[in-house]
């Protein structure tokens, strides 16, 4: 069935296109009330409008607080036309259908995005009316078509000009209609949690806009789209500019996130390749296309295909040395003109500008999906400034160059999937070994990706150690010192085990599991 509006009540925030609809509605003789500063543009463009207050016989109060909840509107947009109880009571008190809604509500995420926002002035962006009249509208679908979005203008221009306004559609815009209400209240509901430092609230709406549907998920058979929140502005890739290459994919996403994050631990210019969400290689220097190269160093075998990451501005020195190597993604806060030049040689290589890496956190949450639930955590994003202030149980204390390898060493090892092993110098992965179900094979994966002697490197490990395999396999390689948690049942083991061997340890007391 297919409706023409006979009356339309029009009331937008964001203005863009409300003009030629309301042209269009007026042409197909639909009347159009109006509020406020809608109202007066429609006015000012010719467009013959009722003002709300002439159609409730009540004027716009309380700072524009109240206009739309009156009992006029919502009967004219809820009463069910077939239904003859309801034409009854609407001819009683000479109440009007209203077959058309269109609203678009009051810039609450606009609002608390600025800076220096005041708690009061958040609040009076907060959309009362707008909403109640959206859900009003979604719930008599049937009869009434609903618009909160001024993308679907065109659609309802074209299906006026075709004869009126067809059940799939009115359907389809009341389906948006409930999902655009849930997602305003989810991003209030999201700030008042923030204002009242509620990280883990009783019960929780996420909001998450879709930024594209991707070709497939992890694998050619599985369907995926990604979704953003509103609200997040630090450096990621959800906030990234794709400046060249091939659509992203789901593994790209996840991978690149995984470079995003380590970069951000690093002050110094320090660059990481990632290869399914495991660094693979990384390092850091007094300049990035060093670092870049000493990264490479690491597992030059793993970088093919893989993601580089560097948290300086690439420049053609580094743009040629990158082209040598097949890459999927390259990701720097920007890269000049001839190194994009360069790069973009490579038709489908994905290039990713992800601004000034600053220390702004806003993602601290972590959540994870499990079959009819989430788990939301902390990010781990807990960093040890001095590592002399730690525990050292050995009988050998760290020389300086060793300090300064764990220092590498600990920061690097929190983004490698458990259990997790890295031997490392002081600015360069040397081995990594990631995601093995002991960590002792964790030990020796990484021997064996070793490209250098790992002779007086030191081993990081994300988590305690078990048993001494691990401590044995480490010295009978070289490995002079080591930095891990501590906090087995088996630590004296352990530590006799490093003075037996004439290593040196550092527990930490924090553990970086990634699963």
């Amino acid at each position: 069935m297919r409706i023409k509006p006979e009356t339309a009540l029009i009331s937008v925030s964001n203005k863009n296109g409300v003009y030629e609809l309301a042209q269009m509605l007026q042409k197909q003789g639909t009347k159009i009330i109006s509020t406020g500063g809608t109202a007066k543009l429609l006015k000012e463009k010719g467009i013959n409008i009722i003002d709300i207050s002439d159609f409730t016989g009540f004027p716009e109060i309380l700072d524009g607080r109240v206009k739309t909840l009156n009992n006029k509107v919502h009967a004219g947009i809820l009463n069910i036309r077939d239904n003859e109880e309801h034409n009854k009571i609407m001819d009683e008190y000479h109440l009007q259908n209203i077959d058309m809604v269109v609203v678009n509500l009051y810039p609450f995420e606009e609002t608390i995005s600025k800076d220096n926002i005041s708690l009061d002035e958040a609040i009076e962006n907060i959309d009362i009316g707008g909403p109640t009249m959206i859900r009003s509208a979604a719930k008599n679908y049937r009869f009434v078509t609903v618009v909160v979005d001024k993308e679907d203008y065109g659609d309802i221009i074209n299906e006026l000009n075709n004869g009126g306004i067809t059940d799939n559609l009115r359907f389809e815009l009341a389906r948006k209609a409930f999902t655009h209400t849930c997602m305003y209240d989810s991003i209030i509901s999201n700030y008042f949690n923030k204002l009242q430092n509620i990280d883990f609230p009783d019960e929780l709406v996420i909001p998450a806009r879709k930024k594209q549907h991707l070709r497939y998920g992890e694998n050619p058979h599985q369907n995926a789209s990604y979704y953003t929140h509103p609200l997040i502005s630090e450096p990621s890739m959800s906030t990234s500019e794709q400046l060249h290459g091939k659509e992203l994919s789901f593994n790209n996403i996840i991978d690149g996130n995984a470079a995003i994050e380590f970069l951000k631990d690093f002050d110094e210019p320090a660059a990481v390749i990632v290869k399914h969400t495991n660094p693979c290689g990384a390092a850091v220097y007094q300049d990035i296309g060093t670092a870049y190269k000493l990264a490479l160093e690491g597992d030059p075998v793993s970088a093919f295909g893989g993601i580089v990451g560097v948290n300086r501005i690439i420049d053609v020195d580094l743009a040629k040395e990158l082209k040598k190597l097949f890459l999927e993604i390259i990701i720097a806060p920007d890269f000049t003109e001839e190194a994009l030049t360069i790069l973009k040689e490579k038709k489908n290589l994905r290039l990713i500008s992800i601004g000034t890496l600053n220390k702004k956190r806003d993602a601290e949450f972590d959540l994870k999906r499990v079959t009819g639930g989430l788990l939301l955590q902390e990010k781990d994003t807990k960093n040890i400034q001095d590592l002399k202030t730690l525990t050292v149980p050995t009988k050998r204390k760290p020389t300086a160059d060793e300090y300064k390898a764990m220092a590498f060493a600990w920061k690097t090892v929190k983004h490698i999937k458990s259990n997790a092993i890295v031997y490392t110098n002081s600015n360069q992965i040397i081995g990594v070994g990631a995601g093995q179900m002991s960590r002792v094979d964790s030990c020796k994966i990484a021997a064996m990706k070793a490209q250098k002697s790992l002779k007086n490197a030191v081993m990081a490990s994300d988590a305690f150690f078990p048993f001494r395999d691990a401590i044995d396999e480490a010295a009978s390689i070289g490995i002079s010192a080591i930095i891990q948690p501590g906090g087995s049942i088996r630590d004296g083991d352990i530590i006799d085990a490093c003075n037996e061997l004439g290593l040196s340890m550092v527990f930490t007391g924090t553990r970086h599991f990634k699963h």
